[in-house]
Formats: structure tokens, sequence, C-alpha cells
């Protein structure tokens, strides 16, 4: 079976669906392919923070004020594809006080609310936390749920003319002369494999598939360096914690509690691999990722855990070779492969599950420009279809196999 789009968009994380519901908003002809169910990548793995910026807020100012942009249109979009948590940034005894001053000083300058709160105050709301506890700090973090939010953009895509094929791996690319200069060439024809197999003549072909856009590349005889990481994620029972709890020092392994309704996400660890696939799984992961979160809630250690689940971040390495690493903001980098002789290829990598609109925005404007479409993006002001009825979202997340770790205890399957 052969069909025509204007454009394809391979990956069904958050990203790959934001892309395709933002062109299908804008009345472009678009079809996404995904080769698991939706949200199986990054997107469906993570421990579903919902940034306010404070993260990153004395590191990287414009990767703070880019999520506490998103945050606030998630919160307006998202309905129950988000919990409407707080967050607080936790100084422990030993925890150095100047960069809990640093921390404070540029939220305030980015227009982060904060509010801190002496070390009763804390245990007086908290009685859980460590008694070492010295002071905090309220941001307006958050939590998503990632099932929900991808099958939602997905079913909004689809509802406005995309074509959504999950199961649908690419298993190859046909390239022909291109129409610009000398010696660059075009993807004519994409194969895919799975149930839906068929073969996709695209005007454009965006890669958004996360971990795994250097081998989509190589299928295009592109090159895009990517440096994937693992980080453990550990489920325990814990009955009606709200607040997102970080650690307030350097980011480092297990300094991140994510509250759902009677369980809690401890997080993560960051260890190079070379495979997105293939990796180890190593007990001490969970363990040190445990040990270490047990110093901001101390009964977490001795609580049932549930289930334990790995992700891969889909970081770009030339942009993390400039950032110097963990610990500065995961931004986005888009790419347009006409630079490497591949005409209306573009790629999208990096970034954080809390800016995937942005990111979808970005891409979009740029697929526009080439195809000489003239809409404005609608993404951050259109909600999402259904946000506010938790069963039919659930209902999305069935129909797409959008089911994920991440959100396992809160999602109706």
């Amino acid at each position: 079976m052969n069909s025509q789009t204007d454009v394809l968009v391979i990956g069904g994380g958050a990203t790959g669906v934001g892309i395709a519901r933002d062109l299908a908003l804008r009345d472009v002809d678009v079809t996404l392919v995904e080769r698991d169910g939706l949200a199986a990548g990054a997107s469906g793995r993570s421990h579903g923070l919902l940034h306010s910026g404070a993260r990153y807020a004395e590191s990287d100012e414009a990767g703070a004020r880019e999520c506490l942009r998103e945050n606030r249109i998630l919160r307006s979009i998202g309905g129950d594809c988000v919990r409407h948590t707080r967050g607080l940034f936790v100084q422990l005894a030993g925890d150095d006080p100047d960069y809990f001053e640093e921390k404070r000083a540029a939220c305030a300058e980015i227009g982060i609310p904060t509010e801190v709160v002496d070390a009763n105050e804390i245990r007086a709301e908290l009685p859980a936390i460590n008694h070492e506890v010295e002071r905090a700090m309220w941001v307006p973090d958050g939590v998503v749920v990632p099932s929900r939010l991808v099958a939602a953009n997905a079913a909004d895509a689809r509802d406005h003319g995309a074509e959504i094929l999950t199961h649908a791996p690419v298993t190859s690319m046909t390239l022909e002369e291109g129409d610009g200069e000398p010696g660059t060439r075009k993807i004519s024809q994409v194969s895919i494999g799975g149930e839906p197999e068929r073969t996709i003549e695209p005007e454009i072909v965006v890669n958004a598939a996360g971990a795994y856009a250097e081998r989509i590349g190589e299928l295009a005889g592109v090159s895009i360096p990517m440096r994937p990481t693992r980080g453990v994620m550990v489920s325990v029972e814990y009955d009606s914690f709200e607040p997102v709890l970080n650690r307030c020092r350097d980011p480092d392994d297990g300094d991140i509690i994510v509250p759902h309704d009677e369980e809690v996400v401890l997080g993560t660890t960051s260890v190079p691999v070379d495979d997105p696939d293939e990796y180890e799984r190593p007990d001490w992961e969970v363990e040190r990722t445990v040990a270490e979160c047990s110093k901001l809630v101390p009964d977490v250690s001795e609580r049932a855990i549930v289930r334990t689940w790995w992700g891969v971040r889909p970081l770009y390495e030339p942009d993390e070779a400039a950032r110097g690493g963990r610990g500065i903001s995961r931004g986005f980098v888009r790419l347009d492969h006409a630079d490497d002789g591949v005409e209306d290829f573009l790629s999208i990598v990096g970034g954080k599950l809390t800016t995937y609109r942005q990111m979808a925005e970005a891409t979009a404007d740029l697929v526009c420009e080439k195809l000489e479409v003239d809409a404005e993006c609608l993404t951050a002001d259109v909600s999402l279809p259904n946000a506010d009825d938790p069963e039919q979202l659930d209902a999305y997340v069935r129909e797409f196999d959008a089911g994920s770790p991440t959100d396992a205890d809160l999602v109706g399957r």
C-alpha cells in the first residue's frame, strides 16, 4: 500500500504527537508513525515532573523561563493530564546555604513564585520530612500524567485530520536527487513495517524519535550524534503525599520525590548508555536512589516497592558537551538537514517533557515555512480534547496503546 502526506512525523512521544497536533490544527496534512504504542519511550518512562523552572533557575535562565511558561500553559490546557501539586526545594543540614539563596534569587529574577518556610513550618505541614530540614522553598511544580497527555494530543491531531499509526516501525528510506543545490538529496519514500505495512511518500520528514533519532538519521544518510543516558525510577507505596520534593543542591542521584495518589516516585540516576534498547538495569541504581531519597523522607526506605523502571534521556551530544553535562538545563535543538545535504528532513532532539509543546511549535513553524503555509500556532490556547474527563482520556490511552510505567497507578487501563 502506498500513501502520500505533506508531513511524516517519526516518533510517538510527547514531542512527536505535539508536532502532529500543531500541524493538524494548522490544516496541514500529517501522518505520524511510532514503532510501538504511543509514549513508549522517554515520555512514558520519566518521573513525570511538571517543571516550574526552579530546578534550572540559577544555571539556565532561558530554559527556566521556558519551563515556567509551559507549566502555566499545560495547567491551562491539560485538565486531568496534569496534577496540580506544588513543589518544595528542601535544604538539609550540610547542604550549602549559598546554593539555596542563589536559587531563590534566580527564581525571583525570572518571576518564578517562591515562598521560603522555616524548619518548624515545613515539619508541621510534612511530618514525614527529615528532621534535619533547615528550611525549604515552595515553587509551582506539578505532575504530568504522560499517558493521558500523549494520547490526548494524538486524539486531537486525529480529529483534525492527522493519521496516527502505532506499531509501525520505519524500516527503510529511499532518497532521490533533490531540488536544490547539485548533490543534494530528498527522501522520496519511507517504508513502514508492522500491521499497517505501507510505503509513504512525504513532502517533509520530521524525526522526533527521541533517543532513536540517530538511527533514523542513519536511514537518511545523516549523522545525528546522541548521548543517551539512563535513569531509574522507583515507585513505592505512600498514601496522600502532596508536594514534589527536590533536594536543594546541585542535581545528583536520588534528589527528587514525585507524588501520586497512593504512591511516590523516587528518582533518579544518570548513566551513559550505548544502545537505548539494550542496557544494564543494575540493582545499585535502585538502592542508591532509595537511599538518597530517604534523606528527604526517611520512611520511603521502609515502604514496599510497587514497580521499578528505567528511562533513556534523548540527549544531543554537541549540546550536552557545550552545556557541561548533568545539572544544566536539558535544552532542545532543532536540526535542518538541508545543511547535511538532505532537503526537507528535520530533527528535533533533546528537551524535556514540560517543554514538549514549545518544541512542537518550533518544529511546526519551520515545517510551515518550508510548505509556505501561513497559519499561526494554536496549541497554547486550545485545550486538549476532553481534558476534564479522565474516563475519556483513559479511553484515548487504550486506543493508542499509550500506557506507560510512569503513571500506571493513575490511569485506568
